[in-house]
């Protein structure tokens, strides 16, 4: 038995398998960082930090002519989102029901796919994650409403990507309001400016709920590194006779290796 315990819950591998296939599809749908940053792993879940390279020497010696110093580490932070599933809808799928009610499990793994990017995206201080938007802020460009000037921002966060040496392949990674906004905007040619958007970055240009504004971003690799120790993955909590709990659990921690690579659009 691993620590999932999924071998304990009261579920077919049929409905497990339709649990399973669910998940993945939202969570698809909904992670957008991990198309731009390097992913290392997974690690599994003895995992619980990634090297810096670094030391910190330490004031205090151990013994008369010997120096010591510790190794600098940043830790993962283990992310969890509980969700309950009836168990007539899971005793349904073996019926051959096509049609159960996943909307718990829809909205855990919505938030732990936001959870990540979030913290990929704006940082998460409490798991000393500090993410592309905070390091590169200095790189910044202020975002328009009036979605038929966009593209000359996304020009010119392509010119200062060029200016600091960054090259391509580039993406774009567009918040909820920037998305909307670009989606119902065209030309007074009647030309839409979403597809003048993609021309211009010349690759991916994608939905990323978990990102405010916008981030246009290098996809040449080593420039942002998303560790992962264990993977997205499904456990089991406890039953009762009506329902079953579970959980969707990660571990992860993210860094920024080049800040330079990245231009947040920031609505100001």
């Amino acid at each position: 038995m691993d620590d999932l315990r999924r071998e304990l819950a009261p579920i077919s591998t049929a409905a497990w398998e339709a649990i399973d296939a669910e998940a993945r599809a939202h969570l698809e749908v909904t992670l957008a960082a991990r198309r731009i940053v390097d992913f290392t792993g997974p690690l599994g879940w003895a995992a619980s930090a990634v090297s810096l390279g670094q030391v910190q020497v330490l004031a205090a010696p151990p013994h008369e002519g010997v120096q010591a110093a510790l190794r600098r580490v940043q830790r993962l932070a283990e992310l969890r989102a509980p969700f309950e599933l009836s168990r007539r809808e899971l005793d349904s799928i073996s019926r051959g029901s096509k049609t159960p009610d996943f909307e718990p499990l829809r909205r855990a793994a919505r938030a732990i796919a936001i959870a990540e990017d979030r913290a990929i995206f704006h940082g998460y201080p409490d798991a000393e994650i500090e993410g592309i938007c905070q390091a590169s802020e200095e790189f910044s460009l202020t975002l328009t409403r009036d979605y038929q000037k966009y593209p000359l921002v996304v020009s010119e966060a392509l010119a200062r990507l060029r200016t600091n040496g960054v090259s391509g392949p580039y993406a774009i990674a567009l918040g909820p309001e920037c998305y909307k906004g670009l989606t119902g905007t065209a030309t007074s040619g009647g030309y839409p400016v979403l597809e003048h958007v993609k021309q211009l970055i010349g690759g991916p240009v994608f939905w990323a709920p978990g990102v405010r504004g916008a981030l246009v971003a290098s996809q040449r690799g080593g420039d942002f590194e998303l560790v992962v120790g264990r993977d997205l993955a499904i456990g089991y909590g406890e039953h009762d006779a009506t329902s079953v709990k579970l959980y969707i659990e990660e571990s992860m921690t993210f860094r920024v290796l080049s800040p330079e690579a990245a231009v947040p659009l920031v609505y100001r």
